[in-house]
């Protein structure tokens, strides 16, 4: 029977074997991390201009029937970036004829109002006003 840690089926995604010191290559046992960087790290990368939508904010959108196409999706995130570079902390980001109030620091849509629901709609606490 040979031993399972020579086995390279068994040797986890991202490790690779190792040679112990005194063995031949391609006789080890142990498992070293692979070069590159981690999952949490591209993970980050990738989420790194991303906006997050609240669970408020969902509902809004799907009870308004609001469009969320990738158009509408890169302008909103292009406008809270553009909100980032002056400093704002809160803003309202107006695409066509919807508003979303975005927390800019947490990089996190709050809420979302339609042209419909505009007029009943008082937006406080917020620092800034972006048309994208």
């Amino acid at each position: 029977m040979t031993n399972p840690a020579q086995n390279p089926a068994l040797v986890p995604p991202g490790l690779a074997p190792v040679a112990p010191a005194g063995t031949p290559a391609g006789g080890g046992t142990k498992t070293a991390p692979l070069g590159g960087p981690s999952f949490q790290e591209i993970f980050r990368q990738q989420q790194a201009g991303k906006l997050q939508f609240s669970q408020h904010a969902l509902q809004r959108i799907e009870r308004r029937g609001i469009d969320l196409s990738d158009g509408t999706l890169q302008r909103l995130e292009a406008g809270a970036a553009r909100a980032a570079s002056k400093g704002s902390r809160d803003s309202v980001v107006f695409v066509d004829g919807t508003a979303f109030v975005v927390s800019v620091r947490n990089k996190t849509v709050i809420t979302a109002v339609d042209r419909e629901h505009m007029r009943e709609h008082v937006f406080t606490n917020i620092d800034s006003a972006v048309i994208a």
